[in-house]
């Protein structure tokens, strides 16, 4: 099972909207991913594989070379663009 978190930098409007979304996803799909929300300031805490966020957040982030793969959501109400990313970081994964 797979830890995600879904961030931005206030926690609330985009990011809800988007963990909404990538929890519709992986529950249609039935991937094997659990999914958080926080703001950026639950980052240095997260000890899960993935953190997934809007693509300037997700820019800003892999320039801090953490852990975590991170995946930038250009549009998120786009469940074609998550599903997408989501699979691609599951078959990386094995």
């Amino acid at each position: 099972m797979h830890k995600a978190l879904v961030a931005c930098r206030a926690g609330v409007g985009s990011s809800l909207m988007l963990k909404i979304k990538v929890s519709e996803v992986v529950r249609e799909q039935g991937y094997p991913i659990e999914v958080e929300h926080s703001s950026l300031d639950g980052v240095p805490g997260f000890s899960g594989d993935l953190i997934i966020t809007l693509t300037d957040v997700a820019e800003e982030l892999q320039q801090k070379k953490l852990p975590q793969e991170i995946i930038g959501i250009t549009n998120i109400v786009d469940k074609v663009e998550i599903k997408d990313k989501l699979e691609r970081f599951l078959n990386n994964k094995g």
